[in-house]
């Protein structure tokens, strides 16, 4: 009896062992569940948290960028000044000189090591006994891009008939080759078939003031207009109506009749990577500068004021040894200019001097123009409106946070550095600040509004119309 009272408790107190047992199994369970998405939850906090915190700091890398790079271009017309004489010796104006083509050399010292140590390569300077030079942690890749090289969309917001051809004459240079043509033959993204002359009022029409709609016929003797505009936006099916305004961006092009993503990618944005192939701008000044504009963007200039039949705009063969020609030169001269005026790039195509003697030789024609004045006014030499993109780049474990910021700044009102206000660049005095002293102990200028807000746009380093950040 005793035997089975004590075979019972064994069982019972194994039973009670099996029990605790699985009470435990699940209490290490729950843990472990409990554990496992607080780590996790850890973990993406954490991890958000340093994503946050890299990409304020490439954020404040890209702007580091962008204010050496006004500060780059600001010096050009120090440099231009310093390298003046020797021009002088030759009777000739000092060319502006294309200091942000160098930017990634000249900015190398205040980057990274890597930037510091390919600037100290070039210049023969050693950087490292400089104080508070560098960054710590992250690195920036600038890329400048001179927008009056490129052909300026916002000119037929200008209202100016004349303008608003020679623009036309301009574009339709441009667009016009025969390669084109299927692109102008097939529907466009909306389903309509543009050709060039359509396309061309289009962009007109979205960026002027008036209800008129370009007819954008070079042909045309008098008005360039050719009746009111219509409403083929709505007509088409889209929720709205031509801007009758300047483009703020060039996203905005987009939205324009017969602007397609192969017109986008042919004319407007080639290489999205690179932002210097693009061949149409909103920033511009309205002066194409002549030295800085790639071959296809100068060929497009000169067939649109080129007279009928130009060689170089019918030939295909003239047309691509122009293109190789103005490649080579570019290449050969790493951004050196090539003119000093706009009258110089006109005899170079008309085949005088030493460089339209080797245009000749290339089995380019001598071009004749319809009107030589007109193309003057269409060119410069001298940029004053650039882009500034600057990636802001962090390393991290295993990834890299890159932040992009994308900024224009119009250098049209910015003084010398140095300079209290505004002077010719050869010749005459600072003129200083409203209720400054003048030096010779006149009376101080009057602090009018108009006074003051002159000088505060008068930034050397340029003022900001454009900021994007990516």
């Amino acid at each position: 009896m005793s035997g089975r009272l004590a075979a019972k408790r064994r069982k019972r107190r194994a039973r009670e062992r099996g029990v605790a047992l699985i009470l435990v199994l699940g209490a290490i369970t729950i843990l472990t569940v409990f554990l496992t998405e607080l780590q996790e939850g850890t973990s993406a906090d954490v991890a958000a948290a340093v994503a946050e915190r890299d990409a304020l700091k490439a954020e404040y890398v890209a702007r580091s960028g962008v204010n050496l790079s006004r500060l780059l271009i600001a010096t050009e017309p120090t440099i231009r000044r310093a390298i003046a004489p020797l021009f002088m010796m030759l009777k000739r104006k000092p060319p502006q000189i294309p200091v942000w083509s160098f930017s990634d050399m000249v900015l190398g010292p205040f980057n990274d090591e890597a930037g510091a140590e390919a600037f100290s390569g070039l210049a023969g300077v050693d950087t490292s006994t400089g104080k508070n030079l560098g960054l710590g942690g992250g690195s920036f890749v600038v890329t400048i891009v001179d927008e009056d090289s490129k052909l300026d969309l916002n000119v037929a917001a200008r209202g100016e008939a004349l303008t608003q051809m020679r623009f036309a004459l301009q574009l339709l240079g441009l667009i016009g080759p025969p390669q084109y043509n299927e692109l102008f033959e097939s529907r466009d993204g909306d389903g309509q078939f543009s050709d060039r002359a359509a396309i061309c009022g289009a962009l007109v029409d979205w960026a002027d003031y008036d209800e008129n709609l370009f007819g954008c016929d070079p042909t045309a003797t008098n008005a360039s207009a050719s009746g009111g505009e219509d409403n083929y936006y709505q007509t088409i099916g889209l929720d709205y109506l031509r801007k009758n305004a300047a483009f703020d961006s060039l996203d905005e092009v987009r939205l324009v009749r017969g602007v397609s993503d192969d017109f986008w990618a042919t004319f407007v944005d080639p290489d999205p990577g690179d932002p210097k192939s693009r061949l149409l701008t909103v920033w511009g000044q309205g002066r194409i500068n002549v030295n800085n504009a790639n071959a296809q963007t100068l060929w497009a200039i000169v067939c649109g004021f080129a007279t009928d039949e130009t060689p170089l705009c019918v030939d295909p063969v003239q047309a691509q040894s122009f293109v190789m020609g103005v490649q080579l030169a570019q290449s050969l001269l790493q951004g050196a200019p090539l003119f000093t005026s706009e009258k110089d790039f006109v005899n170079v195509m008309k085949g005088k001097g030493p460089l339209g003697e080797i245009l000749v030789t290339l089995n380019v024609q001598p071009v004749t123009f319809k009107s030589e004045a007109e193309l003057r006014k269409a060119i410069t030499t001298e940029s004053k409106m650039f882009s500034i993109y600057v990636d802001g780049v962090v390393p991290g474990r295993g990834r890299e946070t890159r932040v992009r910021i994308h900024t224009v700044v119009d250098f049209r009102s910015a003084v010398e550095l140095g300079e209290a206000g505004f002077s010719p660049l050869f010749g005459g005095m600072p003129q200083p600040l409203p209720g400054e002293q003048p030096a010779n102990n006149e009376a101080p200028t009057e602090a009018t509004p108009e006074a003051i807000a002159a000088a505060l746009a008068s930034n050397p380093a340029g003022n900001v119309v454009y900021w994007r950040i990516e």
